[in-house]
């Protein structure tokens, strides 16, 4: 079995995701793919098995990933600004 996600940051949701597959699907091995993994550390002890890009620490928008439901239809994936941030908090 297959997870796709968008990103991997904290874990936490990759890592329950993994361990509900692994406890109810009767899957023989549960593998993870994401697009992109952020380089922070993590609070759940999980990594992806296939990673698309490595991006640093920063926070990024675009191609369904969003800030309070904005920038997710943007054609690319970019970096928000930390005013941007403070601007719609």
């Amino acid at each position: 079995m297959l997870i796709l996600d968008d990103i991997l940051d904290s874990g936490r949701t990759l890592k329950a995701i993994k361990e509900r597959l692994e406890a109810e699907s009767g899957a023989v091995d549960v593998r993870s793919c994401v697009l992109l993994r952020k380089n922070v550390q993590r609070v759940a002890e999980i990594s992806a098995d296939h990673v698309g890009f490595d991006i640093p620490d920063e926070f990024v928008v675009g191609y369904g990933l969003d800030y309070n439901e904005r920038y997710r239809n943007l054609p690319y994936i970019g970096v928000l600004k930390p005013e941007a941030i403070a601007r719609h908090a």
